[in-house]
């Protein structure tokens, strides 16, 4: 039987909800991964980048960025614009193209895929003869030539996809105009390059893996010169003038071929490699590159050419200009590299270099002394040095904002004052309406501050910890310029550098106070470090207090790493924030919860042994808690001991094994069966090792499993714990074994505060009969509100919290919510998560959702992600669940850890070491790339004639027909089709006009109409 609902109440919620709540995957803030092509439009001032998992993506000006997503799970490995167009084509390597172009909707424009082509050939014809392995799209814009792995090129009319036969260049043909001494010593291979004369657009070159280049007009169908290398060809470039052809080639050398001269000169020429890093044997030149200045020699750019045995292992952009002549040096491996230029039409000085390499992009400032990198505002590395933490504040006071910015500046001397040279599209999202800061804490010991405000992650400053303690990095170690005489002339360049000096150094946790300027970070070997912003340089000794967590239990010996060594001796320490306290846990292990309160000069930590205060004010520790109990043995174990227990553990099963075929061969058994038995018994053995991390990781259940005392959650709270009318300080903190423990703080008079001590007396403690881990605490007020962070109702910025009513306290476990009240502790309402779905809370935190309708109206949720990937909103304080959304998958262990809630209803979690993904569950607070990126105007110089194969006859003209009709269709779908003068003009187009059409539109490009894809 159906309950009984009142229909209007639903109803009405439904749309507060409607208007409150609204799940979006908004941008991808960092760097692509895996990152397998690039492509750059020079009249739209666009950069493409595909990947290996079949994305790609467009960025011009900060904010212009475009995705793309490819139906088949296949690596992108070509991206061409097509020049003075909107489209852009992609080969994949299942050897499929597809057209993408950039269409206006509703103001905007969007990518979306038109097209999808596979070359098909001859029945029975080796897949070879159309697996496509280059590709030219031609200067019309109507063609593409894709040259193949059998050393065919089968022209394509674009956006279309249709192949036009008759004008396909055969390996026949080719070989038929190449000298038969040259083609009867070897095959000519696969195409690997196709390069169109910059001068005349009716010739491209042609370049066979073996080394033969033949330059082939396309209106004669002919080859005009043949050049007959002898090396394996690597790519090809031909020069500005049309006067010669730049081939690099695989032992590491690259030759100049002149054009002036006729067929048999060429013949007789002898080719004269230049190999710029010696007669040693030197790796491949994947790509050379020359571009002309205006006054000067020109500047000659190429990827490898390293000696083999000295730098092999090298990833190196070899720059030669004048006399200057510099190698490049990246930490991974290039992809593909383009030179930008000043000027209208793209043609002037070379004014950056653009290097996409595996893990970054490069640009380099070529028209300023000393070639400096021009710092990037969107695809910066975030894994620079792996993250290993993150941290989100909303809302940041513009004081706080300004020194932030003014450290970080002092940090960029080093980058070019360049302004960033790819300025395509047109930013249309709004400014953001707040400041908000992302940090992120490294391996390395660093800790990065960025702008999460808007559609770019920009960064602002970097703090690094490493100077505090000794390591086995040199201070004075210059590893970024090579030493004066060096050959090659190595510099290094780039930030991406995922070696860290000292494991222990990791950051793990992070709080920032934005009031106050006060910062507190953890790390790895338990060290707590409390900094201060500082805009001037300081030297300063940092102590360390110790915290014994363990409190003289025995029978607990640590297995683990040591603690940092500490710098007894002042150090200096740059503008930015700076470290004047440091607690050292003992035993040194991981820290897993940290917070601060500004206002009480307090920080409290917790490990897997237990937690601790900190009095920042006095130096001087308030409280130490030691919450192991006895069968939390591993607790004690560190990750080296894992390892090393692992090793003792495999030495002893194979030990068993020769054991017992020894006995095997005294008696004689059945060896066979008994051999069998052991290979089981070793791999039960080994699976049961594979597990044991995982068992680890598994939260505990019972009082006998392990990690029950690690704890998962720090609060302050300034609550009700003694009675219901004195409201105190305190201290919250949450365990692995369900247990919560509070304790009430008694701070001394502000007059006494330097000189009084704090005293932290223990309240209550309540023990959660699940036994679930507990991954948050929350104090709501009498209106049922969550306590406003420390300083807030100070600067003005929040309510005061309502002390009159009953005050009620939240804690968040891995399988349910559950109120209790204060000061009594009695249990009030709870919501079962995992008894409905099985699922588990992984990350929790209050938000505020503003509706989207009324700018007055707005409540306070719980944002929680659970292990089965999915967003869910509960209502506070009624615990009511309002939404729910599948947002990661499950299988995403890591992308669900790393997943950090913001206090606006938004998220961030890593969808790859390099790439953070936002969401926003909230209907007001959404932060969206918006821009319009417009068609560049066609100018008579550059619109170039419609080729047609020479003296061919009226029905012999198909392509020249094609170029006409194809245009007319393009410009039908794109443009503005509620003009009436346009429809009349592609009327007329239709009927036969096309000449007139065409020129009439490119002349009411040039002057200035705005055609806006799609509208």
């Amino acid at each position: 039987m159906k309950r009984f609902r009142r229909h209007g109440q639903e109803t009405q919620r439904d749309k507060i909800k409607q208007e409150l709540f609204q799940f979006n995957k908004t941008v991808e803030h960092g760097f692509p991964h895996q990152p397998s092509a690039l492509g750059y439009s020079p009249s739209l001032q666009l950069l493409g980048i595909g990947t290996r998992s079949g994305a790609i993506k467009l960025y011009g000006a900060a904010g212009v960025e475009f995705m793309g997503l490819h139906d088949e799970n296949a690596a992108v490995t070509q991206v061409h614009f097509l020049p003075q167009q909107v489209e852009l084509v992609t080969l994949l390597d299942d050897n499929s193209l597809h057209m993408w172009t950039l269409r206006a909707h509703q103001g905007a424009s969007e990518l979306l895929e038109i097209g999808r082509f596979t070359l098909t050939g001859p029945p029975g014809a080796p897949p070879s003869v159309t697996r496509v392995t280059a590709v030219l799209a031609h200067s019309s814009g109507e063609l593409l030539l894709l040259g193949t792995e059998g050393g065919h090129i089968f022209v394509v009319e674009v956006p279309g996809f249709r192949e036009l036969e008759e004008r396909n260049i055969s390996l026949e043909h080719i070989t038929a105009s190449v000298p038969e001494s040259y083609v009867g010593r070897r095959s000519l291979e696969h195409v690997e390059a196709l390069q169109e004369n910059p001068v005349d657009p009716n010739q491209v070159v042609v370049g066979y893996g073996r080394g033969l280049m033949v330059v082939w007009d396309l209106d004669k169908q002919c080859a005009v010169k043949h050049i007959p290398a002898t090396q394996q060809l690597e790519s090809v470039w031909w020069t500005e003038d049309g006067a010669h052809i730049l081939s690099s080639h695989s032992d590491g050398s690259y030759c100049r071929w002149a054009l002036a001269g006729g067929e048999e000169e060429a013949e007789s020429e002898e080719e004269k490699p230049d190999t710029p890093y010696g007669h040693f044997p030197c790796k491949a030149i994947s790509k050379i590159i020359e571009v002309t200045t205006e006054q000067g020699p020109p500047f000659l750019l190429f990827s490898g050419g390293m000696p083999r045995a000295s730098y092999g292992d090298r990833h190196c952009i070899s720059v030669i200009h004048s006399k200057t002549h510099v190698a490049l040096d990246f930490t991974s491996r290039i992809i593909d590299f383009f030179v930008i230029r000043d000027g209208p039409q793209h043609n002037g000085e070379p004014s950056a270099l653009v290097v996409l390499v595996e893990e970054e992009l490069v640009v380099l400032d070529l028209q300023t002394e000393g070639w400096p990198v021009i710092q990037t505002p969107y695809l910066v590395p975030l894994h620079s040095s792996a993250i290993t933490c993150s941290h989100h504040v909303s809302s940041i006071p513009l004081k706080l904002w300004e020194r932030v910015l003014a450290a970080g500046a002092l940090q960029s001397t080093h980058y070019s004052k360049k302004p960033w040279p790819i300025t395509g599209g047109e930013n249309l999202a709004p400014d953001p309406p707040q400041r908000d800061l992302m940090l992120t804490g490294h391996e390395d010991g660093t800790v990065r501050f960025w702008d999460a405000s808007g559609v770019c992650l920009y960064p602002m400053y970097k703090l690094s910890t490493s100077a505090v303690f000794h390591t086995d990095a040199d201070p004075n170690d210059n590893s970024n310029q090579g030493t004066e005489g060096e050959w090659p002339p190595f510099r290094k360049v780039g930030c991406f550098d995922p070696y860290s000096d000292d494991p222990r150094l990791g950051i793990q946790k992070i709080h920032l106070c934005k009031y106050s300027g006060y910062l507190t970070v953890a790390g790895t070997a338990g060290q707590i470090l409390v900094l201060e912003l500082n805009d001037e340089a300081a030297e300063q000794t940092v102590e360390a207090k110790v915290a014994d967590l363990l409190q003289g239990q025995e029978g607990f010996r640590w297995k683990g790493h040591t603690r940092l060594d500490v710098r007894e001796e002042p150090v200096t320490f740059p503008p930015g924030f700076q470290p004047f306290a440091l607690v050292q846990c003992q035993p040194p292990a991981v820290v897993t919860a940290l917070t601060l309160h500004s206002e009480w000069k307090m920080v409290a930590f917790g490990t897997s042994h237990g937690f601790g205060l900190y009095d920042y004010q006095q130096k001087s520790n308030v409280l130490v808690r030691c919450t192991l109990n006895p069968s939390d043995q591993l607790a004690m174990e560190g990750p080296l001991s894992r390892v090393k227990s692992i090793k003792k553990s495999l030495r002893q099963s194979f030990r068993r094994i020769r054991r017992s075929r020894v006995s095997l061969r005294k008696h004689h058994v059945n060896n066979a069966s008994k051999l069998q038995e052991a290979n089981a018994r070793l791999e039960a053995e080994l699976a049961e090792m594979e597990l044991a991390p995982v068992q680890r990781k598994i939260e505990a259940r019972s009082s006998d499993d392990s990690f029950t005392g690690l704890v998962r959650t720090l609060y302050f709270a300034d609550s009700f714990l003694s009675d219901s009318s004195h409201h105190t300080p305190s201290l919250w903190a949450g365990t692995n074994g369900g247990s919560v423990f509070a304790y009430m703080l008694r701070l001394p008079p502000v007059e006494r505060r330097a000189e009084d001590p704090v005293t932290a007396l223990p309240a209550k403690e309540i023990q959660l009969m699940h036994r679930a881990p507990v991954v948050g605490i929350v104090v709501l007020d009498g209106h049922g509100a969550p306590l406003p962070e420390p300083l807030e109702v100070a600067h003005d910025l929040a309510r005061s919290p309502d002390m009159q009513g009953s005050h009620h306290l939240l804690v968040i476990s891995e399988e349910q919510f559950k109120v209790f009240t204060l000061p009594k502790v009695s249990a009030k309402m709870k919501l079962k998560l995992t008894a409905i779905d099985g699922s588990r809370v992984r990350r929790a935190g209050v938000a505020w959702f503003g509706s989207s309708r009324s700018e007055d109206y707005g409540e306070s949720g719980l944002t929680v992600l659970t292990n089965q990937g999915d967003l869910h909103v509960v209502s506070l304080p009624g615990l009511k669940m309002q939404v729910q959304h599948p947002c990661i998958r499950r299988e995403d262990v890591s992308g669900i850890a790393s997943c950090v809630f913001t206090k606006h209803g938004q998220g961030f979690y890593l969808i790859s070491p390099s790439e953070f993904e936002r969401f926003s569950l909230s209907a007001r607070c959404v932060v969206l790339p918006r821009s319009l990126v417009e068609p560049p105007p066609r100018s008579p110089s550059s619109t170039k004639p419609p080729l047609q194969p020479h003296g061919a006859s009226p029905q012999h003209r198909p392509a020249a027909c094609v170029f006409t009709e194809s245009t007319a269709r393009r410009v039908m779908e794109h443009a503005l089709l509620n003009d009436e003068s346009v429809l009349q003009e592609i009327q007329k187009s239709l009927e036969g006009d096309q000449t007139t059409f065409l020129e009439n539109n490119v002349n009411s490009r040039a002057g200035g109409e705005v055609m806006r894809n799609g509208d």
